[in-house]
Order: structure tokens, then sequence, then C-alpha cells
């Protein structure tokens, strides 16, 4: 009966094999990211405090050692795509390293209402070849895949997971550099009609 509850005789879960992780646990990280976010002032009591260099310098640090880790997972754990993605992880991760070595004052990162407003790719326009640039994992290889698309580029896409904590740090695409906050401004007002309507009337 070894392997089994004795009650039930249902398999324990010993006999299932485990999934390796898609990518690392990154909960220190959001944790230390939780003491440096300025993002969003109204989420913090004062909104003009700065947040401690060695905090900040943290933050950076621990994304980095977690692409690392992604990084240096073997080949047969990972998609095809390996070598453009060991290319974007490693100028991700100097870049990481660079703001560890020499904090900035408060980081550039992007609200958590950018991260709800991006747009989700539906499963259905994912062919199974489709990986995420960070983790290199077939999007539909997971059993709800979450995949976002930047708004610079239509084939920007990403898992969630992986692209929110460097857009928590960086408001910058990782493929093409470009700076996201600024195009996603909110639409202008329509133009005031009310001095057209009062040009009419002493016209």
């Amino acid at each position: 009966m070894s392997g089994y509850e004795v009650e039930h005789n249902i398999p324990t879960k010993e006999d299932k094999p485990e999934q390796p992780a898609r990518r690392p646990d990154l909960s220190t990280f959001f944790s230390t990211l939780e003491l440096v976010d300025t993002s969003d002032p109204q989420a913090h009591h004062n909104a003009h405090a700065l947040p401690q260099p060695e905090n900040v310098a943290a933050a950076f640090r621990l994304l980095a050692n977690a692409f690392d880790m992604m990084r240096g997972r073997p080949a047969d754990e990972r998609g095809d795509n390996t070598t453009g993605s060991d290319d974007l992880l490693a100028s991700m991760i100097e870049q990481l390293r660079q703001h560890a070595d020499d904090p900035p004052a408060e980081l550039k990162g992007v609200p958590d209402s950018f991260l709800d407003e991006l747009e989700r790719v539906p499963n259905k326009s994912l062919k199974p070849s489709d990986t995420c640039p960070i983790c290199v994992n077939p999007f539909l290889e997971d059993q709800y895949p979450l995949v976002v698309e930047l708004p610079c580029h239509p084939d920007h896409r990403f898992d969630l997971d992986c692209i929110k904590p460097w857009l928590k740090l960086n408001s910058t695409c990782p493929l093409d550099r470009k700076e996201l906050l600024k195009n996603k401004l909110p639409p202008l007002p329509p133009a005031d009609d009310d001095e057209e309507e009062y040009d009419d009337m002493y016209a």
C-alpha cells in the first residue's frame, strides 16, 4: 500500500512527476518592490518620500538574478529560440545590474493601472510555436496563459508574469527600448465648442 492513502486508495502526490517551474520565484523581488515603487503616488502615504537607495538597488539586483537563473536553465527546458533570447536576457540583465550599481532616486516603472490596461492576447490567436521572448517557453504550454501585447508593436508579446517585473522597474519595451507610457496616454478631450458659439453670437 505504500504510495497510496490507505482509506481511499488514492495515489499520493509523490507519484506525480513535477513540472519544472516556468520562471523563478519572484516573491522576494515583489516584497522589495513594495518598499520602492513610486509609480502610483496615491498608493503611498507620503507621495514625496524617496525610496532608500539600497532598497532600489536590491530590487534591480533581485530581478537581474532571477533573469540570470532563467538564462542558465538547460536547453531542453527552454524553447528552440534560445539564441535571440540569450541576447535579450543578457542585455536586460546588464541594464538591471547597471541600475543596481548606480540606483536612480526613484523608479521609472509603470503603474499597475498600465499593466491592467495592456492588450490581452486571446489564446486562439496564438500558434504553438509562439514563445515568450523572456522565458522562451511556448505560450500555449501554460495551462492558463496570460499573454499581453505591448503598445509599441503588435508582435511584442510576453507572458504577463515575465514582463510585469521588468515594467515595474523600467517603462520601456525590452525588445525595442521604446518608452511605453507616452504610447498609452488617454485621448485628448474634444475641442470646446463654447468659443465657436460665442463667435457666432457676435458675428
